[in-house]
Protein backbone atom coordinates (compact mmCIF):
# COMPACT_ATOMS: atom_id res chain seq x y z
CA UNK A 1 0.00 0.00 0.00
CA UNK A 2 1.78 3.43 -1.09
CA UNK A 3 2.40 6.37 1.82
CA UNK A 4 -0.27 8.54 2.28
CA UNK A 5 0.27 11.99 0.80
CA UNK A 6 1.44 14.91 2.67
CA UNK A 7 -2.25 16.21 2.88
CA UNK A 8 -3.64 13.11 3.74
CA UNK A 9 -1.43 12.49 6.58
CA UNK A 10 -2.08 15.98 7.94
CA UNK A 11 -5.98 15.46 7.86
CA UNK A 12 -5.74 11.85 9.43
CA UNK A 13 -3.79 13.54 12.16
CA UNK A 14 -6.45 16.38 12.27
CA UNK A 15 -9.28 14.14 12.80
CA UNK A 16 -7.43 11.74 15.05
CA UNK A 17 -6.23 14.09 17.48
CA UNK A 18 -9.91 16.42 16.86
CA UNK A 19 -12.22 13.46 17.23
CA UNK A 20 -10.43 12.67 20.68
CA UNK A 21 -10.25 16.34 21.79
CA UNK A 22 -14.49 16.43 21.05
CA UNK A 23 -14.81 13.15 22.96
CA UNK A 24 -13.04 14.88 26.06
CA UNK A 25 -15.06 17.99 25.45
CA UNK A 26 -18.34 16.10 25.93
CA UNK A 27 -17.37 13.93 28.60
CA UNK A 28 -19.01 16.34 30.83
CA UNK A 29 -19.28 14.75 34.53
CA UNK A 30 -20.64 17.87 35.86
CA UNK A 31 -23.66 17.07 34.30
CA UNK A 32 -23.59 12.89 34.81
CA UNK A 33 -26.19 13.59 37.81
CA UNK A 34 -28.70 15.97 36.66
CA UNK A 35 -31.10 13.90 34.86
CA UNK A 36 -30.99 10.36 33.24
CA UNK A 37 -32.89 11.69 30.09
CA UNK A 38 -30.46 14.03 29.85
CA UNK A 39 -27.62 11.84 30.38
CA UNK A 40 -29.56 9.58 27.62
CA UNK A 41 -29.66 12.60 25.08
CA UNK A 42 -25.75 13.30 25.60
CA UNK A 43 -24.98 9.76 24.70
CA UNK A 44 -26.94 10.64 20.91
CA UNK A 45 -25.12 13.96 20.97
CA UNK A 46 -21.74 12.08 21.45
CA UNK A 47 -22.57 9.45 18.61
CA UNK A 48 -23.44 12.59 16.21
CA UNK A 49 -20.64 14.44 16.75
CA UNK A 50 -18.13 11.59 16.47
CA UNK A 51 -19.79 10.69 13.38
CA UNK A 52 -16.82 9.98 10.21
CA UNK A 53 -16.05 13.32 9.22
CA UNK A 54 -13.06 15.43 7.45
CA UNK A 55 -12.72 17.99 9.81
CA UNK A 56 -11.76 19.71 7.01
CA UNK A 57 -12.53 23.09 9.22
CA UNK A 58 -9.80 21.96 11.87
CA UNK A 59 -7.24 21.34 9.13
CA UNK A 60 -7.45 24.62 7.73
CA UNK A 61 -7.20 26.54 11.10
CA UNK A 62 -4.01 24.31 11.94
CA UNK A 63 -2.48 24.53 8.41
CA UNK A 64 -3.22 28.67 8.66
CA UNK A 65 -1.81 28.42 12.46
CA UNK A 66 1.24 26.65 10.76
CA UNK A 67 1.44 28.84 7.60
CA UNK A 68 1.51 31.94 9.86
CA UNK A 69 3.89 30.85 12.24
CA UNK A 70 6.32 29.02 9.78
CA UNK A 71 6.47 25.96 11.75
CA UNK A 72 4.70 22.83 11.96
CA UNK A 73 4.49 22.77 15.45
CA UNK A 74 1.50 23.58 16.90
CA UNK A 75 -0.02 24.26 20.97
CA UNK A 76 -1.92 21.83 23.02
CA UNK A 77 -4.56 23.90 23.09
CA UNK A 78 -4.47 24.87 19.38
CA UNK A 79 -6.33 21.17 19.08
CA UNK A 80 -8.72 22.01 21.95
CA UNK A 81 -9.63 25.24 19.71
CA UNK A 82 -9.99 23.53 16.66
CA UNK A 83 -12.52 21.21 18.82
CA UNK A 84 -14.61 24.18 19.51
CA UNK A 85 -14.92 25.67 15.73
CA UNK A 86 -16.11 21.61 15.03
CA UNK A 87 -18.79 21.91 17.92
CA UNK A 88 -19.50 25.26 16.27
CA UNK A 89 -20.28 23.73 12.86
CA UNK A 90 -22.49 20.52 14.61
CA UNK A 91 -25.02 23.19 16.28
CA UNK A 92 -25.03 25.08 13.43
CA UNK A 93 -26.03 21.48 11.83
CA UNK A 94 -28.38 20.22 14.26
CA UNK A 95 -30.40 23.56 14.17
CA UNK A 96 -30.48 23.15 10.10
CA UNK A 97 -31.42 19.54 9.98
CA UNK A 98 -34.67 20.25 12.81
CA UNK A 99 -35.66 23.43 10.69
CA UNK A 100 -35.41 21.65 7.54
CA UNK A 101 -36.99 18.29 8.58
CA UNK A 102 -33.62 16.38 7.37
CA UNK A 103 -33.56 12.95 8.18
CA UNK A 104 -29.62 11.80 7.13
CA UNK A 105 -26.80 13.32 8.28
CA UNK A 106 -23.55 11.81 7.84
CA UNK A 107 -24.95 8.35 7.69
CA UNK A 108 -27.27 8.27 10.71
CA UNK A 109 -30.42 9.71 11.41
CA UNK A 110 -30.19 13.31 12.56
CA UNK A 111 -30.58 14.38 16.04
CA UNK A 112 -34.39 15.30 15.86
CA UNK A 113 -35.16 12.11 15.00
CA UNK A 114 -32.95 10.22 17.94
CA UNK A 115 -34.37 12.02 20.36
CA UNK A 116 -37.88 11.98 20.06
CA UNK A 117 -40.75 11.80 17.62
CA UNK A 118 -42.28 14.51 15.23
CA UNK A 119 -42.37 18.20 16.63
CA UNK A 120 -41.13 16.30 19.94
CA UNK A 121 -37.68 15.86 18.83
CA UNK A 122 -37.06 18.92 16.89
CA UNK A 123 -38.02 21.15 19.54
CA UNK A 124 -35.52 18.96 22.09
CA UNK A 125 -32.79 19.05 19.48
CA UNK A 126 -33.18 22.79 18.92
CA UNK A 127 -32.24 22.92 22.87
CA UNK A 128 -29.14 20.40 22.27
CA UNK A 129 -28.01 22.82 19.98
CA UNK A 130 -28.00 25.56 22.23
CA UNK A 131 -26.12 23.95 24.55
CA UNK A 132 -23.36 22.45 21.99
CA UNK A 133 -23.13 26.43 20.95
CA UNK A 134 -22.60 26.92 25.16
CA UNK A 135 -19.72 23.86 25.08
CA UNK A 136 -18.10 25.43 22.02
CA UNK A 137 -17.97 28.94 23.58
CA UNK A 138 -16.18 27.34 26.64
CA UNK A 139 -13.79 25.63 24.81
CA UNK A 140 -12.75 28.45 22.49
CA UNK A 141 -12.42 30.80 25.26
CA UNK A 142 -10.63 28.70 27.48
CA UNK A 143 -8.49 27.29 25.15
CA UNK A 144 -5.82 29.54 26.94
CA UNK A 145 -4.09 30.34 23.37
CA UNK A 146 -2.94 33.97 22.96
CA UNK A 147 -5.17 35.74 20.95
CA UNK A 148 -8.14 33.41 21.53
CA UNK A 149 -10.76 35.82 22.51
CA UNK A 150 -10.07 38.06 19.28
CA UNK A 151 -10.27 35.01 17.18
CA UNK A 152 -13.32 33.98 18.69
CA UNK A 153 -15.00 37.29 18.32
CA UNK A 154 -14.01 36.68 14.76
CA UNK A 155 -15.52 33.56 13.96
CA UNK A 156 -18.50 34.78 15.87
CA UNK A 157 -18.83 37.76 14.11
CA UNK A 158 -19.07 35.59 10.72
CA UNK A 159 -21.49 33.29 12.56
CA UNK A 160 -23.71 36.32 13.01
CA UNK A 161 -23.54 36.96 9.27
CA UNK A 162 -24.69 33.63 8.64
CA UNK A 163 -27.46 33.35 10.36
CA UNK A 164 -28.68 36.35 8.66
CA UNK A 165 -27.98 34.34 5.21
CA UNK A 166 -30.28 31.46 6.60
CA UNK A 167 -32.98 33.84 7.81
CA UNK A 168 -33.43 35.19 4.57
CA UNK A 169 -32.96 31.82 2.98
CA UNK A 170 -35.87 30.44 5.32
CA UNK A 171 -38.18 33.49 4.93
CA UNK A 172 -37.25 34.41 1.33
CA UNK A 173 -35.78 31.99 -0.64
CA UNK A 174 -39.11 31.67 -3.17
CA UNK A 175 -38.19 35.34 -4.16
CA UNK A 176 -35.23 33.87 -6.05
CA UNK A 177 -37.71 32.40 -8.36
CA UNK A 178 -38.54 36.11 -10.15
CA UNK A 179 -36.87 39.31 -11.26
CA UNK A 180 -33.53 39.70 -9.74
CA UNK A 181 -33.33 36.24 -8.80
CA UNK A 182 -30.03 35.87 -9.70
CA UNK A 183 -28.61 38.16 -7.35
CA UNK A 184 -30.28 37.36 -4.44
CA UNK A 185 -29.62 33.48 -5.53
CA UNK A 186 -25.93 34.46 -5.76
CA UNK A 187 -26.23 36.87 -2.48
CA UNK A 188 -27.04 33.79 -0.70
CA UNK A 189 -24.21 31.59 -2.09
CA UNK A 190 -21.84 33.62 -0.80
CA UNK A 191 -23.44 34.42 2.56
CA UNK A 192 -23.87 30.46 2.86
CA UNK A 193 -19.66 30.25 2.34
CA UNK A 194 -19.45 31.31 6.13
CA UNK A 195 -21.96 29.09 7.48
CA UNK A 196 -19.39 26.38 5.70
CA UNK A 197 -16.57 27.89 8.22
CA UNK A 198 -13.80 27.41 5.71
CA UNK A 199 -12.49 30.68 5.45
CA UNK A 200 -13.07 31.65 9.07
CA UNK A 201 -10.76 28.65 9.81
CA UNK A 202 -7.90 29.44 7.59
CA UNK A 203 -8.23 33.60 9.23
CA UNK A 204 -8.70 32.46 12.67
CA UNK A 205 -5.69 30.11 12.68
CA UNK A 206 -3.66 32.75 11.65
CA UNK A 207 -4.82 35.28 14.36
CA UNK A 208 -4.10 32.44 16.94
CA UNK A 209 -0.65 32.79 15.59
CA UNK A 210 -0.35 36.58 15.59
CA UNK A 211 -0.45 36.97 11.46
CA UNK A 212 -0.61 40.75 10.55
CA UNK A 213 -3.50 42.62 9.34
CA UNK A 214 -2.13 41.79 5.28
CA UNK A 215 -2.02 38.28 5.64
CA UNK A 216 -5.43 37.57 7.04
CA UNK A 217 -7.01 39.54 4.45
CA UNK A 218 -4.71 36.84 1.81
CA UNK A 219 -6.26 34.11 3.78
CA UNK A 220 -9.57 35.31 3.75
CA UNK A 221 -9.71 35.75 -0.02
CA UNK A 222 -8.36 32.16 -0.61
CA UNK A 223 -10.66 31.13 1.70
CA UNK A 224 -13.79 32.97 0.35
CA UNK A 225 -12.68 31.94 -3.22
CA UNK A 226 -12.57 28.23 -2.13
CA UNK A 227 -15.95 28.48 0.00
CA UNK A 228 -17.65 29.97 -2.83
CA UNK A 229 -16.64 27.44 -5.33
CA UNK A 230 -17.73 24.65 -3.01
CA UNK A 231 -20.74 25.74 -2.25
CA UNK A 232 -21.92 26.53 -5.25
CA UNK A 233 -20.58 23.18 -6.77
CA UNK A 234 -22.89 21.58 -3.64
CA UNK A 235 -26.12 23.42 -4.93
CA UNK A 236 -25.31 21.44 -7.86
CA UNK A 237 -24.90 18.38 -6.30
CA UNK A 238 -27.70 18.86 -4.20
CA UNK A 239 -30.04 19.10 -7.40
CA UNK A 240 -28.18 16.57 -9.51
CA UNK A 241 -26.90 13.97 -7.57
CA UNK A 242 -28.29 13.58 -3.98
CA UNK A 243 -32.02 13.85 -5.56
CA UNK A 244 -32.88 10.18 -4.28
CA UNK A 245 -36.63 10.44 -3.03
CA UNK A 246 -37.22 7.10 -1.70
CA UNK A 247 -34.82 7.74 0.65
CA UNK A 248 -35.59 11.23 1.69
CA UNK A 249 -31.82 12.21 0.98
CA UNK A 250 -31.16 15.43 3.12
CA UNK A 251 -29.24 17.27 0.43
CA UNK A 252 -31.95 17.05 -2.43
CA UNK A 253 -32.75 20.65 -2.58
CA UNK A 254 -35.58 20.10 -4.57
CA UNK A 255 -37.02 18.08 -1.34
CA UNK A 256 -35.82 20.86 1.01
CA UNK A 257 -37.54 23.67 -1.34
CA UNK A 258 -34.51 25.42 -1.47
CA UNK A 259 -34.27 27.72 -4.91
CA UNK A 260 -30.45 27.57 -5.10
CA UNK A 261 -28.31 29.43 -7.97
CA UNK A 262 -28.84 26.95 -10.60
CA UNK A 263 -32.63 26.81 -10.69
CA UNK A 264 -32.99 31.25 -10.08
CA UNK A 265 -30.16 30.95 -13.48
CA UNK A 266 -32.37 28.75 -15.68
CA UNK A 267 -35.44 30.51 -14.41
CA UNK A 268 -33.70 34.05 -15.77
CA UNK A 269 -32.69 32.40 -19.02
CA UNK A 270 -36.17 31.04 -19.71
CA UNK A 271 -38.93 31.56 -21.70
CA UNK A 272 -42.25 32.55 -20.00
CA UNK A 273 -43.88 29.13 -20.21
CA UNK A 274 -40.72 27.49 -18.69
CA UNK A 275 -40.67 30.05 -15.96
CA UNK A 276 -44.28 28.91 -15.53
CA UNK A 277 -43.77 25.44 -14.82
CA UNK A 278 -40.44 25.86 -13.05
CA UNK A 279 -42.77 28.31 -10.94
CA UNK A 280 -45.36 25.21 -10.12
CA UNK A 281 -42.82 22.17 -9.67
CA UNK A 282 -40.99 24.37 -6.77
CA UNK A 283 -44.33 24.81 -5.61
CA UNK A 284 -45.53 21.78 -4.99
CA UNK A 285 -46.14 20.40 -1.49
CA UNK A 286 -43.56 17.75 0.10
CA UNK A 287 -45.68 14.97 -0.91
CA UNK A 288 -46.23 15.39 -4.05
CA UNK A 289 -42.15 16.13 -4.95
CA UNK A 290 -41.87 12.54 -6.54
CA UNK A 291 -39.44 11.20 -9.36
CA UNK A 292 -40.95 12.52 -12.09
CA UNK A 293 -40.85 16.39 -10.50
CA UNK A 294 -37.54 15.76 -9.95
CA UNK A 295 -36.53 14.52 -13.21
CA UNK A 296 -38.49 17.45 -14.61
CA UNK A 297 -36.73 20.12 -12.40
CA UNK A 298 -33.44 19.08 -13.63
CA UNK A 299 -34.51 18.22 -17.33
CA UNK A 300 -35.64 22.13 -16.95
CA UNK A 301 -32.98 23.12 -15.44
CA UNK A 302 -30.47 21.49 -17.46
CA UNK A 303 -32.06 22.93 -20.88
CA UNK A 304 -32.48 26.21 -19.34
CA UNK A 305 -28.68 27.11 -18.90
CA UNK A 306 -28.50 26.38 -15.05
CA UNK A 307 -26.08 23.88 -14.21
CA UNK A 308 -23.41 24.98 -16.77
CA UNK A 309 -24.12 28.50 -15.72
CA UNK A 310 -23.15 27.76 -12.10
CA UNK A 311 -20.52 24.81 -13.18
CA UNK A 312 -18.59 27.94 -14.86
CA UNK A 313 -19.03 29.71 -11.88
CA UNK A 314 -17.20 27.26 -9.72
CA UNK A 315 -14.37 27.25 -12.19
CA UNK A 316 -13.73 30.98 -12.14
CA UNK A 317 -14.18 31.19 -7.93
CA UNK A 318 -11.43 28.04 -8.19
CA UNK A 319 -9.08 29.83 -10.70
CA UNK A 320 -9.50 33.03 -7.97
CA UNK A 321 -8.32 30.37 -5.04
CA UNK A 322 -5.33 29.24 -7.37
CA UNK A 323 -4.43 32.91 -8.04
CA UNK A 324 -4.81 33.85 -4.32
CA UNK A 325 -2.62 30.98 -3.18
CA UNK A 326 0.32 31.96 -5.15
CA UNK A 327 0.08 35.60 -2.98
CA UNK A 328 0.75 33.76 -0.10
CA UNK A 329 4.44 32.88 1.82
CA UNK A 330 5.56 29.79 1.54
CA UNK A 331 7.39 28.69 4.61
CA UNK A 332 8.98 25.34 4.92
CA UNK A 333 6.27 24.64 2.49
CA UNK A 334 3.75 25.53 4.70
CA UNK A 335 1.58 27.06 1.54
CA UNK A 336 1.67 24.07 -0.24
CA UNK A 337 0.19 21.82 2.37
CA UNK A 338 -2.64 24.76 2.13
CA UNK A 339 -2.99 23.92 -1.56
CA UNK A 340 -2.85 20.39 -1.03
CA UNK A 341 -6.12 20.62 1.56
CA UNK A 342 -7.73 22.71 -1.00
CA UNK A 343 -7.11 20.07 -3.32
CA UNK A 344 -8.77 17.53 -1.66
CA UNK A 345 -12.30 20.46 -1.25
CA UNK A 346 -11.59 19.77 -5.35
CA UNK A 347 -12.41 16.37 -5.51
CA UNK A 348 -16.19 17.70 -4.36
CA UNK A 349 -15.74 21.16 -6.55
CA UNK A 350 -14.41 19.56 -9.95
Amino acid sequence: MPAPSVEQAWLQLVQARVDASLAELLELPDESRLDIRWTEALGHVREYVSRPAWRMRPALLLAGYCLARGSASVPAGLWRFAAGVELLHAFAAVHDDATEQSVLRRGGLTLHHLLGPGATGQHLSVVVGDHLFARAMETLLGSELPGATQASQYYLKLCRYSAVGRYVELERGGECLGPGGVMRAWRLARMQVVREGLAPALVCGAMLAGADAGLRLRLARVGCHVGLAYELREQVLGLFEDGRVGVRAPRCDFLRGRRTFPVAAAWSRALPEVRRELEALWALPVERRDELALGRVRRLVEEGGGRSATENLVTRASHGAVRALAELPNPNGLRELVQSLIGQLAHRIV
